[in-house]
């Protein structure tokens, strides 16, 4: 009876690869194709036992690790209130409400107005609505090497072209312009509507801002009348110790996204502002950006449940301990540049071929790793900022064994 249950179970994973590999459709040629049972903390857990490390959070969503039991409950206590109920913006939704007050009340400079998305690439699309509406102007400047999401508007944003010259043609009037590259800055002009930028690149391998060039930036925006989006899809939510990483540059944004981190591993974003700008949007024409589903009740409790941890505990001030500990085990012959801005590192190892390898070894070894869109030449690491010392010395360990192996592969 046992055998004749294995042999069921066997063909019913196998079933299941199968169907995966049919019907759910692929964004790769090669998928990593692990079967989740379960994941808790920094963990995933499949099938047969298996267990894995999530160093990568999931790509930023699970910033307080997998099923927080705090996120879980006030899933759970919105759950048994309500779901959907109508279009976003037209019911008061205590969660929604009490979310925005929360927002509006730990950020600087009058951005106290919210609008609620399901994800990163959907307040970049309301945020350049936003700046057309505002300003009266189509043109925006972005920034090489920038990722701000895969529909036609934020990947018009994109450049180098390699994700979207066959889709093309995408929006027009989009200039490009260096990070950190304060020569360019005449490229910002009277026709443009604004300027999209990440306070940290992310994609291009975790670049941070010089400061004097983002306050240039600033500045050059405000000459010309764009308006400044500052992108933390990524960057916000804790993940460089601070609640948003353009607090310690001096500057507020005239418009900031937010998403991944911000539904604590449920679907949710957000293109924040001043009241009196995103009042554009209810006229001339009315319903002037709606969402069916942004801002749903049960993804809304959840990021409220997150920023209340984040913003009552110590799990910011622990990230600049966490970040030290991961750059003084990170020290390998093979390692070319470790560059960091708190939890967010990327581990230059000098050619994509190497990291590759250090990717499936570290898979093999328990430890979900990955690179980057836009800088395949190093690993990334950006872990839930719960993980804890015994786990990044795990991690670490791993990493440098897998450096090691690659290194003497090569040699």
């Amino acid at each position: 009876m046992f055998a004749n249950k294995l042999v069921m179970n066997t063909q019913k994973r196998a079933n299941l690869r199968a169907s995966f590999f049919r019907h759910v459709a692929q964004t790769s040629p090669a998928p990593l194709a692990l079967e989740i049972e379960r994941a808790e903390g920094c963990w995933l857990y499949g099938y047969k036992g298996e267990q894995w490390l999530d160093l990568i959070a999931g790509i930023g969503p699970s910033v307080l690790g997998h099923r927080h039991p705090r996120v879980q409950s006030a899933v759970q206590q919105q759950l048994e209130a309500y779901w959907h109920t109508l279009v976003y913006g037209e019911f008061i939704l205590t969660p929604q409400v009490r979310l925005a007050q929360l927002l509006a009340d730990n950020l600087p400079g009058g951005l106290d107005a919210v609008y609620f998305t399901n994800s990163g690439t959907e307040a970049a699309e309301g945020a350049m609505k936003l700046a057309k509406r505002v300003t009266g102007r189509s043109q925006f400047v972005a920034c090489r090497y920038a990722y701000h999401g895969s529909t036609q508007g934020a990947a018009s944003l994109m450049w180098p072209k390699d994700f979207t010259e066959v889709f093309q043609p995408l929006l027009p009037g989009i200039r490009h312009i260096g990070f950190n590259e304060a020569s360019e800055l005449d490229n910002i002009d009277y026709q443009t509507a604004a300027v999209v930028v990440e306070t940290i690149q992310g994609e291009a391998g975790v670049i941070p801002p010089n400061p004097s060039w983002l306050l240039a930036l600033h500045k050059r925006c405000t000459e010309v009348g764009a308006l400044l989006i500052l992108d933390e899809i990524q960057a916000g939510m804790g993940r460089t110790g601070q609640l948003f990483a353009f607090e310690k540059y001096g500057i507020v944004p005239d418009i900031l996204l937010l998403a991944k981190g911000f539904g604590g591993g449920m679907p949710l974003g957000a293109f924040i502002a001043r009241q009196e700008l995103m009042q554009t949007l209810t006229h001339d024409p009315v319903l002037g950006h709606i969402t069916t589903f942004g801002g749903h009740p049960v993804c809304v409790a959840a990021g409220l449940a997150t920023l209340e941890i984040l913003l009552e505990g110590d799990l910011l001030a622990q990230v600049p301990a966490k970040e030290a500990l991961f750059k003084s085990l990170l020290i390998h012959p093979g390692i070319k540049e470790l560059r960091s801005a708190g939890l967010w590192l990327a581990v230059d190892l000098g050619n994509a071929a190497k990291v590759q390898s250090v990717i499936q070894y570290c898979l093999k070894e328990g430890i979900i790793t990955d690179w980057f869109l836009f800088n395949d030449r190093s690993l990334r690491i950006a872990p839930p900022l719960t993980i804890s010392e015994e786990e990044i010395r795990f991690a670490c360990s791993v990493i440098l064994d897998g450096i090691s192996l690659c290194s003497s592969e090569v040699h």
